[in-house]
């Protein structure tokens, strides 16, 4: 049995923490804030990362978490429909659906499968308001923001986006960076309701369950993404463009909140009706889009990075929160049955599973589903020229059909029976 620290409650620490606990682990994670209110607004959980969770026993009905149908393409003036995919046969094809969730509610099912006195294993251990400010990765231990030190055999640098373990790693600051496409969104729930009631906004709930709309302007480098959560009751949107402004953002610019008008006028020369659906937000974020490039590792000594410490990504292939849960998911495989001996040959597994794959979609999601030619040539560091998508049906081929259980257990096998 090992003890795991993991610094980081997200998505991806409270996975890996999961993961690590049904291997038979005992696992503390620590997080600097009080998790009362878990920031954002809604969540792709495509079958890459569902059919993982669900056989753990979340409940996508009882999270009340939308089962995807299908995705259009829209001229955001005419709102005719360019472009359509289905989502249909998702459970036949990959083994499980894609679900559209709050991030709230996929967090909190998390958070309880990690810490159930019933689960398989040692219940997680969740500490608050610990802020891990050092790592030390020889003898690992984590320093937090109050003067302790935490000892333990294996450290998870879940960290996020502004991730002191990816510098501890790479012996380097590695800060996020301005993407050459996109850089800025803004972000907004608009209740079911509060459109049902305006004969200018109801027609955006017509046949809304299950469909994500993009209304896309190419020329303008600006594109709207729309779905629902919650049962169908809430609508999910977010304004994605190119800003020179954003290049100047700090922290502080993050989750700031943005007058109607400001998004309005961002998005003038759209449709009236589309404008009119703005219109009824109440609560308006703004967020600006810093990108990392691939890593060239993710271990060092007896600790590993995980989800956006590993690789942020921008939210276009929506597979952000998806990859920091194959990550656990890899994880658990790979430490089943490990003792503290075993760590660093088992890290080296696990960026073997990981790096690349994650690396690619990372490269994918700086740009559209319908725009992978503008990063074909840093894809062809990971992938051969045959092996990448050109369109929206052979990108979600590519990220919905990998299972890294399957692919983490079959190189766990070859290796160690060597």
């Amino acid at each position: 049995m090992l003890h795991v620290l993991v610094a980081g409650a997200g998505i991806a620490g409270l996975t890996a923490g999961i993961a690590l606990r049904r291997a038979g682990h005992t696992v503390h994670v620590y997080e600097r804030s009080s998790m009362n209110e878990e920031v954002g607004a809604a969540i792709n959980l495509p079958p890459n990362a569902g059919r993982h969770l669900i056989s753990w026993g979340l409940d996508p009905i009882k999270c009340r978490f939308v089962k995807a149908e299908s995705v259009v393409w829209l001229h955001p003036q005419t709102l005719k429909t360019v472009a359509r995919h289905e989502h249909a046969n998702n459970l036949e094809n990959y083994g499980a659906e894609l679900w559209y969730a709050h991030r709230v509610d996929l967090h909190d099912a998390l958070r309880q499968i990690a810490t159930d006195q019933d689960g398989i294993g040692p219940p997680v251990t969740i500490h608050l308001k610990s802020f891990v400010v050092g790592y030390n990765t020889d003898i690992p231990s984590l320093s937090l923001a109050n003067g302790k030190i935490v000892q333990g055999d294996l450290i998870i640098g879940a960290d996020g986006l502004h991730s002191i373990a990816c510098e501890t790693v790479l012996g380097r600051r590695n800060p996020p960076v301005q993407p050459k496409h996109y850089n800025y969104c803004y972000r907004f729930l608009i209740p079911a309701k509060a459109l049902e009631a305006d004969p200018d906004t109801e027609w955006f709930n017509q046949d809304s369950r299950g469909l994500t709309r993009l209304f896309i302007d190419n020329e303008g480098s600006r594109r709207l993404v729309a779905y629902t959560c919650r049962d169908n009751t809430i609508h999910n949107l977010v304004g994605i463009f190119y800003d020179n402004a954003a290049k100047n953002a700090t922290r502080e610019d993050y989750l700031a909140s943005v007058e109607k008008e400001t998004v309005t006028e961002r998005f003038k020369g759209f449709s009236p009706k589309i404008i009119a659906v703005i219109n009824k937000a109440t609560e308006i974020k703004r967020w600006p889009l810093l990108y990392r490039a691939p890593v060239p590792r993710w271990r060092k000594g007896h600790m590993a990075l995980a989800g956006d410490s590993a690789h942020p990504m921008l939210p276009h292939q929506a597979q952000g929160g998806a990859q920091g849960i194959e990550d656990g998911v890899a994880l658990g495989v790979i430490f089943e049955g490990a003792n503290p001996d075993d760590v660093e040959e088992r890290l080296d597994l696990y960026e073997k599973v990981r790096r690349g794959r994650a690396s690619v979609i990372q490269i994918l999601s700086n740009v559209g589903q319908d725009q992978s030619h503008l990063v074909r040539e840093d894809l062809k560091d990971y992938l051969d020229e045959s092996q990448i998508p050109t369109n929206p049906a052979e990108n979600y081929s590519y990220m919905f059909g990998h299972n890294v259980e399957k692919e983490a257990a079959a190189l766990k096998l070859m290796k160690l029976s060597q």
